[in-house]
């Protein structure tokens, strides 16, 4: 299956939709780890928990229906990689909630670690130049 290939641009265009999933599986996630904390394991609490399980993972599928993959699996942050290219390299994309767009890529092997900005002309940042009136 070929994912799709993000730029900057067009997974910025997507954030808002992107921010909406993240925040659910973050909130999903919490619900998850506090029910975890509770000694008491009933019927009840199994079906509940099975039930969040199934949530998170519709929440997952959704954000792999828009192309891009969720990476922060403590569920501290959100942290998600969008498949793109940056001059002729494949890359990842990436967004944390704390950020407020996109506006990192690091290559496919480095990770996180190896994120760095993405060049000013492929966000739209280039100021416009004026017309000689």
């Amino acid at each position: 299956m070929v994912k799709r290939k993000f730029t900057p641009v067009q997974a910025n265009r997507t954030l808002p939709l992107v921010r909406r999933i993240v925040a659910d599986i973050l909130e999903k996630a919490g619900e998850i780890r506090e029910a975890r904390k509770r000694p008491v394991r009933t019927d009840d609490a199994r079906d509940h928990m099975a039930s969040l399980e199934a949530q998170l993972g519709e929440l997952m599928g959704e954000l792999e229906q828009i192309g891009c993959s969720y990476k922060d699996w403590g569920y501290s942050y959100g942290l998600v990689d969008f498949p793109g290219q940056i001059d002729g390299e494949d890359v990842l994309l990436c967004w944390r909630t704390d950020e407020p767009r996109v506006e990192w890529f690091h290559p496919i092997e480095t990770g996180f670690a190896g994120r760095r900005r993405i060049p000013p002309a492929l966000l739209g940042d280039q100021p416009q130049q004026q017309s000689a009136e």
